[in-house]
Parts: structure tokens; C-alpha cells; sequence
């Protein structure tokens, strides 16, 4: 199963679109939202470009592609925008010999582990920063960071499962 990860895309609908291209031109099977889907959260300010109604158009003409968890910057509200669940805290995938753990990472993250054991890659977005590494304890750690708005001197990016090992792409690769 090839998995597109995509995190904090908060209404930017041209970054979205990016990210879904580069994505595209892997091929995905399942697209994971690892939420802040819409809103930009008081501490970002008003993005370029922000429309979060072409975001939802553009996610529903994919629902049936999509996993998604809500992030800290999602309200219930948002969901009436959308044609799949998104209101859950985290959810789990089983992708072959990988086992994800699927959350926004305001909750559960390296400091605040899940009660899930070796061998699970906990996916996260919430930092807007790339991260991939392995935990003493087992478990993976997988950031994607963010399609719209990077942080800590990254570039707009996503995460890509091919079936075997997992990686980071900034949109405007692949």
C-alpha cells in the first residue's frame, strides 16, 4: 500500500494542490490527513492565498482515498465541510508489515507516547517540521511537516509510505 501523509495544510488551497500533484506523480493509494485542515490558528496569521472551501472541494473529490484526524487548529464545524470523517483524535492503518499510529501530534507525540508497542510508526504532523527517526523503545517517529506553512527553516513538504520505507518530499519534488 503506497500512503501520501500530508499535515497542516490550514485552507491553502494552492499548497494543497502542489502537494496532491507531487503526491500523484508517486501514485498513492491512501491519503493521510494528519490534521489542521482548514484553519490557520491564531498564531500563524492569515496565509497567501487562504480558501478553505476549495480545500474542502478538493479533499472531498478524494474522500474516498482519505484517513484523517483532527488537528488542534480543526473545529467541529469544520467537518459539515467535509464528505469524511475528520473529528477523530487519532486512527490506526495497518499497511503491510507497518502499523500506523495516525495523529495531529498536539496530544500524542516523542514525549507523550501512545500505549502502542514496538514496530508502530507514529505519524504526526502539528510541528510543520520533517522529522524521521527511530525511538529506543521501538517505535518509528514520522512527521510529513507541513504542505502550507514549514517551520524551522523547511520547505513545504509531505510524507510518502512506498510499501517498504517511508520519506520526506517537498511539494514541487517527485
Amino acid at each position: 500500500m503506497r500512503i501520501a501523509f500530508f499535515s497542516d495544510i490550514h485552507g491553502v488551497p494552492s499548497a494543497l494542490d502542489a502537494a496532491l500533484e507531487a503526491a500523484g506523480r508517486l501514485g498513492f493509494d491512501r491519503l493521510v490527513l494528519l490534521g489542521d485542515l482548514l484553519y490557520h490558528g491564531p498564531r500563524n496569521g492569515v496565509p497567501d492565498f487562504y480558501d478553505p472551501v476549495a480545500v474542502a472541494r478538493r479533499l472531498n473529490g478524494l474522500k474516498d482515498k482519505i484517513v484523517a484526524v483532527r488537528g488542534n487548529c480543526d473545529a467541529e464545524v469544520d467537518q459539515l465541510m467535509f464528505e469524511f470523517p475528520m473529528m477523530s483524535d487519532y486512527a490506526l492503518l495497518d499497511a503491510g508489515e507497518e502499523r500506523f499510529f495516525l495523529t495531529h501530534g498536539h496530544r500524542w507525540n516523542e514525549y507523550s507516547l501512545p500505549p502502542l508497542g514496538m514496530g508502530t510508526v507514529l505519524a504526526h504532523g502539528h510541528t510543520h517540521i520533517p522529522e524521521l527517526k527511530q525511538l529506543d523503545c521501538g517505535m518509528k517517529i514520522f512527521n510529513p511537516g507541513s504542505v502550507s506553512l514549514p517551520k524551522g527553516g523547511s520547505a513545504r513538504s509531505f510524507g510518502y509510505f512506498d510499501g517498504k520505507n517511508l520519506r520526506h518530499f517537498q511539494t514541487g519534488q517527485a
